[in-house]
């Protein structure tokens, strides 16, 4: 919107399918809602109450600036104990998200026009995220036919002397692919090579269905050129809370708290405390979220592959499904709208993460099966999801 009160930088609409379909909601009374990755699962009671009696015990003040020490040192030992990888304190700090994470990094990182590649179809933010901290986001397509791995070929012609970073997100939303060993390795050998700093997007590393996650900073020879971006909202649903961490090279740490300390100085003291409690726990809470979210992701992958004109890869990874749905001959936008409109169920449009999104809908495994059920059997009584007669 123009306006003279208004920063030019935002004169251009920025909104994006994502950040509006809480709009959409309101369209009609029986909406089933796929859109954001918020779980209809609430955060367990232990994590709750034991956050609660430490709010009533006086945890309710500005933590250190890095963050609660308890919460830190927990978090090294998550490290130490599930991927037998070291983590001194001093590089770990405490954040408001993974998303505050992720501009902090950026901030910390970037010089006016540096380049920042993502490997795309992407999470919706990140493009602005960069153009926030004054980098410039690079597109790195990846494809289907791929299983939207990254390809060292096309990684490599975009880099350029002002390439500072890239992010990687894996098990990737929305796509839902895991990168293997392989590609992580190729990815940490040209960032290597051409001096790149490498921001991990660790949101989703409980939802690693094939195989065990790999965080890419345990891989050998990266740890110095590795920031670890890391969230409670998805792992512990949690997405209330708004708490992450980062893990990175303490001079880069150092430099984000002094960032942070005029953006929000510290994150919420009771949030801190309550993502204590979910680390410590973790061995009783993550297991149910996680059989739950392989029963519906399953159930959608074998219900959408046998809808006309609707295909999917086989989940490998995060709580989202990308389908496919060229064969129906029309835009993402046109897909998740007249599925709006017909089946009353809101998904998002492919291209709403990025480019080669494009034939493609994201659906959130946000919601249990008896909804899906619903859902699914109103969409495939939809005409474009039809055989032609």
């Amino acid at each position: 919107m123009k306006h003279r009160f208004l920063s030019k930088r935002y004169w251009n609409n920025n909104s994006t399918a994502m950040g509006d379909s809480s709009g959409l909601l309101k369209k009609f009374d029986d909406v089933i809602n796929f859109s954001l990755g918020d779980p209809d699962v609430t955060t367990d009671r232990k994590i709750i109450t034991a956050a609660f009696d430490d709010a009533i015990k006086g945890h309710t003040h500005y933590t250190d600036f890095y963050g609660d020490q308890e919460l830190r040192e927990e978090i090294c030992r998550f490290y130490e104990t599930e991927y037998n990888y070291e983590v001194a304190i001093d590089s770990c700090m405490i954040t408001t998200s993974g998303c505050h994470a992720m501009w902090l990094a950026l901030e910390a990182i970037l010089d006016d026009g540096d380049e920042v590649i993502i490997h795309e179809p992407c999470f919706t933010p990140y493009q602005q995220q960069i153009k926030l901290a004054r980098g410039i986001p690079v597109p790195l397509k990846t494809y289907e036919n791929e299983g939207f791995q990254i390809n060292s070929s096309r990684l490599k012609k975009l880099i350029t002397n002002r390439t500072k970073a890239m992010i990687i997100n894996t098990p990737n939303n929305p796509t839902g692919t895991c990168f293997n060993r392989k590609t992580l390795e190729e990815i940490v050998k040209i960032a290597k090579a051409y001096d790149l700093i490498i921001i991990a997007d660790d949101i989703y590393t409980l939802f690693s269905y094939s195989e065990p996650f790999i965080p890419i900073t345990t891989i050998e020879d990266v740890k110095e050129r590795t920031i670890t971006i890391g969230s409670f909202s998805k792992d512990y649903a949690m997405t209330g809370w708004r708490i992450g961490y980062m893990v990175a090279p303490e001079f880069i740490i150092k430099t984000v708290k002094d960032i942070n300390e005029n953006n929000v100085f510290t994150a919420p003291s009771i949030s801190q405390r309550a993502a204590l409690h979910a680390l410590r726990n973790r061995q009783d809470i993550q297991k149910p979220i996680l059989d739950e979210y392989k029963k519906r992701i399953m159930y959608a992958y074998e219900r959408i592959n046998k809808i006309e004109n609707m295909s999917v890869m086989y989940p490998q990874g995060s709580i989202y499904i990308f389908v496919n749905i060229k064969k129906t001959g029309l835009s993402s936008e046109e897909v998740a709208e007249a599925i709006l409109e017909e089946a009353h169920v809101l998904v998002l449009p492919g291209n709403a993460f990025g480019e080669c999104g494009e034939g493609y809908i994201r659906i959130a495994m946000t919601l249990g099966i008896d909804k899906q059920e619903e859902a699914f059997n109103r969409i495939e009584n939809m005409r474009i999801f039809k055989k032609e007669k």
